[in-house]
Order: C-alpha cells, then structure tokens, then sequence
C-alpha cells in the first residue's frame, strides 16, 4: 500500500491525505482506548457499595487496583514483542473484545474471589491493546507531529477515568452497580465491529522512519539503552502518585467531606483529570514546538512535570478546605499531563523504531509493578500513614525523580539520540 493509497472494506480513500487519515486513526484508537479506562476505573467508586454488597475489606479494595496492575504490567512488554513481530490491528482489536466480555462478567460477581479473578483477566486483555495502539499511533505522525497526536490520543485516558469514574458512582447510588459493567461491556463488543472494519486498511509501520534489518532482539536492544532504562525508573515512580490518586483519592472525599458516591466522584476525578486533558495537549504542542530547538524537548517536559507535580501532590492530602484542595488536584493534573503525553514520545527518540511496542510495553512493566502498590498501600495504609501522609512521601519521590532525569538529559541523552538516527536507513 502506498501513502497515497489506502482501502477500507474495499472503499478506496486514494484522495484522502495522508494527514487526514492519521487523524481518523487517532480518533478511532481514541475510542477504544477511552473504553478501556473506562472499564478498569469504574470499580473504584463502587469501593463503598462492593464493601456492603460483597463484604470486601480495604485491603480486598486495594488488592482491586493492584492485582490489575500487576497482571497488566507483566503482560505488557509480553504484548509488545507480538506487537512488534504480529498485527497490531488484529491485537488491539482483539483486546478491546476480550476485555469487554471479562467487564460484562466482572457484574457477575458474586465474591470477593471471583471479583479479584475478573480483574486479574482484565489485566492480561487490557495489556494487549495499549503496546500496539501506541506504535501504530507513534507509525502514522512524523517526529515533529508525534507528541500532539499521542497526546491527543492518550487524552482518552483521562476522560476514560472521569467518565468510568462518574458512571459507576451515579449507577452504585442506584443501586445497578452490575449494569454498571454490563453496559459498559456490551458498548465495547459494539464497537469493536467498525473498529475492525477501520483498522483493515491502515499501515502498521512508518512511513517517514525505517529500520535497518539484522538488530538485536527487542528486549535486549531496550536495555542497552541508558536513558530509557533512567526512564524506566522515573516513570513507575510518576504512576505511582497517579495511580494512588485514581483508586483512592474518590474514597478520601468520600469521607473527609461526607460526599455521596456520585458526589465523590466527580470531585475527585472532574479538576484532576480536566487539567490533565489541558496539560497533555498543551505539553504535546509544546513539546512538538521545542523539538524544532532540541531533541530533548520531550525530556525535559517530563522533568518539569515531576519538579512541579511534587508539591501539588503535598497539597491535595493537607488542604482542609475543598477549594484548596480542586486547586492543588487541578495543578497536578495539568503538570501530570506533560508526562502522560510525552513519556512514550521521549523513549521514541532514543530507541530503534522497531522496538517501539516493546519499549511502551517495558515501560508499563515497570510502571505496572510499583503503581499497583499504590492501591494496595492506600488500603493497607490508610488508618496508618494515611492518605495525606503516602501523598506527602510520593512528593519526595517526585522530587528526587526529577533531579535523576535532569541529569540524565544531560549526560546520556545526546548519545542515546545519536545510536537511535543510526539505525535508520
């Protein structure tokens, strides 16, 4: 297929600039991936209905968050190798299937057992899609276009999350909280339909990059790397805070206010995630505008969302009014959003265009691990440390994490670049 040229279904679309159909391939990933966070957040505002309904204690609550995320992580770099040999349409779609049908069971549930089972299978079904959804995002957009677009894609995330957030709520204060994921499972078993249908006519490889053949294994050529693997130490620490506040911020202002759910909710996840839409677009605009000055752009947007996000993080467990604490949730979305549209960006620039699904899939091994102790703390924790307490020591972490990249930026970024431009043709 030419660049020129593309078939969907047997309609041809050889008028349609290239430009045109990498945005129509954004939008259609969008969706999808808008499903899956979706589907992996909404059991979190249901913590009060499942500790009633099911007798789950805090430390099942948690084991929610974390038993996903470590299923999620391990299967990642697993899916990224397939990804990076096989189809990436025929795995994102057939993601989007399996974890549907894992969702729709997931209402079924009649035990804090079978509950933890489902969203260990949802981990594995989820970890297929996100690897191959990156690369063939990251495919079809030139370097200096690629941070918008995966920002713009990656904002699914973030409405995925108040979204799946609002809707379990308002359906738990109804008393559907099964139907919560019955709809939500029936709705991805739709649209995996023309999103099939869509993806049969999209090019999987980049037209603007090719590698050169004969390269080492993926895996082994990632860790040969030294600032990916920085990035892999930096990046688990940043979703370690984000995950603490997905799983558990909507319980802390649940109690701290005396919010109902729904309530809840939407304060938890409405000024945090609406920042970090804004904050992902403005970083992947601004990183894409830097990259014509230097190619650590990408690098160095992920310093400032570290440095900065550290003390929003403070403020959102030691403000005693709501106000205070939107505003510091608000600032910490924004700065959170440099990083979220710009971590796989970065790696993109220091490694081989051959290991791009590898590379999304490690960093969400790594990710996955530690970020799924996040939840399991804030359970474990709770009575403790406390929320505000795990707040304040994940602030530290930031800090220290963002002092690491600067120094890395510095020392090993322009080598690292240099291998990566040889590997091309």
């Amino acid at each position: 297929m030419t660049p020129e040229t593309a078939t969907h279904g047997g309609i041809a679309l050889s008028a349609a600039p290239a430009a045109d159909r990498a945005s129509v391939l954004v939008g259609f990933m969008w969706f999808a991936y808008f499903l899956n966070y979706c589907d992996r957040q909404v059991v979190f505002a249901l913590f009060p209905v499942l500790k009633t309904q099911l007798g789950l204690t805090d430390e099942q609550l948690g084991l929610t968050g974390s038993l996903f995320l470590w299923v999620y992580g391990v299967g990642c770099p697993i899916a990224g190798q397939f990804g990076d040999r096989y189809s990436k349409r025929i795995l994102v779609v057939l993601s989007l299937a399996v974890w549907s049908v894992i969702t729709i069971a997931t209402g079924l549930a009649t035990s804090a057992i079978m509950l933890l089972a489902m969203r260990g299978l949802m981990g594995v079904s989820e970890s297929l899609y996100m690897p191959s959804a990156i690369a063939l995002t990251a495919n079809a957009h030139a370097p200096e276009r690629r941070s918008r677009a995966i920002a713009a894609l990656t904002t699914a995330q973030i409405v995925g999350v108040v979204a799946g957030s609002w809707f379990g709520g308002w359906m738990g204060d109804h008393g559907l909280w099964r139907y919560a994921f019955f709809t939500l499972g029936a709705i991805g078993l739709l649209y995996s339909i023309p999103y099939s249908w869509f993806l049969r006519g999209v090019s999987e490889e980049s037209r603007t990059e090719q590698q050169k053949p004969g390269d080492s294994p993926a895996f082994l050529t990632l860790l040969s790397v030294p600032t990916f693997l920085l990035l892999c130490v930096a990046f688990p620490i940043f979703v370690f805070g984000l995950w603490l506040l997905y799983s558990w911020l909507p319980n802390y202002l649940y109690e701290k206010f005396s919010f109902n759910l729904s309530d809840a909710a939407f304060n938890a996840t409405a000024f945090l995630q609406g920042a970090s839409l804004v904050g992902m677009l403005a970083g992947g605009v601004l990183a894409d505008w830097l990259f014509k000055i230097t190619p650590a752009s990408r690098m160095w947007l992920l310093v400032a969302s570290l440095l900065i996000c550290a003390p929003c993080l403070y403020a959102i467990g030691h403000n005693d009014s709501l106000g205070g604490t939107r505003i510091a949730a608000s600032g910490f979305g924004f700065f959170s959003g440099f990083m979220m549209g710009n971590i796989f960006p970065a790696a993109f620039e220091i490694i081989p265009p051959g290991t791009r699904a590898s590379a999304v899939g490690v960093l969400n091994l790594f990710g996955a691990a530690v970020s799924g102790c996040a939840t399991l703390f804030g359970g474990l924790w709770k009575k403790t440390l406390g929320f505000d307490g795990l707040l304040a020591w994940t602030g530290v972490a930031y800090f220290i994490a963002g002092i690491l990249l600067i120094a890395g930026t510095k020392l090993l970024f322009e080598r690292d670049y240099q291998r990566a431009r040889s590997c091309l043709e």
